[in-house]
């Protein structure tokens, strides 16, 4: 006879399972099927054809327009947008830090803001700042930037929880003061983890910036999404591939530096 214990997490995973597959099933009735278009073969074949014979005369044309030119543009979004976040981001990570000496109520709050803050999505936050600033770079910036703040405050403030206290209490004991011990105990200890966070931040930034152009963001996005409306393949199998390699060539560069730092 089966213990009553192993029976009743048997009886809890089956339970699991069923409200799962009911959530599932209910999840899929919602979605209209109005049936595939006569013509899928011809638009899967062209979609295929397309992406596997790239417009490779895109890649560098001069006239700033190009493959090159506009994967600069965005991995300067990117890189921009992280800079400035990462530098708003430390006020808002001590403020969200929940320390010993500090105030539950006051990190609670500022836990608080940086969930509100990431409640937005950055495409979102483009199509925002296009209404005020216009279309463009800047307001690809902007998006990457005040996101990004939610996400690098949360990890630097994690940092600063996790932080070992010895050195700190060793200099205290020393006879430091607060200067001596933000010099010798504190930075040495967060600059290297908020560097390796900034550095990931980035990789993804660079993600997210190839996106935004396609609601007038700037960058790779909005001849991407231009392409794609004109059904010209072949420049869409292009970009994508200088997305893939610049990604993959920024990734490499920033996980070796993230080695060494960490």
């Amino acid at each position: 006879m089966m213990p009553a214990e192993p029976k009743k997490h048997l009886v809890r995973n089956w339970l699991i399972a069923l409200l799962l597959l009911i959530m599932y099933i209910w999840a899929f009735s919602g979605i209209p099927f109005t049936g595939v278009k006569e013509n899928v073969k011809e638009i899967v074949g062209s979609i295929f054809q397309g992406l596997t014979h790239p417009d490779w005369a895109y890649v560098y044309t001069g006239d700033g327009e190009d493959l090159v030119s506009l994967m600069i543009q965005t991995v300067a979004i990117a890189f921009l947008g992280t800079f400035i976040s990462s530098l708003l981001s430390i006020p808002f990570a001590f403020w969200a830090a929940r320390t010993k000496q500090g105030n539950r109520f006051v990190s609670g709050s500022g836990k608080i803001m940086l969930t509100a803050i990431r409640t937005f999505p950055e495409i979102v936050l483009a199509i925002m700042f296009i209404k005020t600033v216009g279309p463009g770079s800047f307001a690809g910036v902007l998006a990457v930037s005040i996101h990004s703040i939610g996400m690098l405050a949360k990890l630097y403030s994690e940092a600063i929880e996790n932080m070992d206290q010895g050195p700190s209490e060793s200099v205290v004991s020393a006879g430091g003061n607060r200067w001596d011990i933000l010099a010798y105990a504190t930075l040495p200890q967060l600059v290297p983890e908020f560097i390796s966070f900034t550095l990931y931040r980035f990789e993804l930034a660079v993600r997210s910036a190839s996106i935004l152009g396609m609601v007038g963001a700037g960058g790779i996005g909005t001849p991407m999404i231009f392409a794609i409306n004109a059904r010209n393949w072949s420049r869409v199998g292009i970009i994508l591939i200088g997305i893939i390699i610049t990604v993959t060539i920024i990734d490499f560069i920033s996980g070796q530096l993230r080695k060494r730092l960490v």
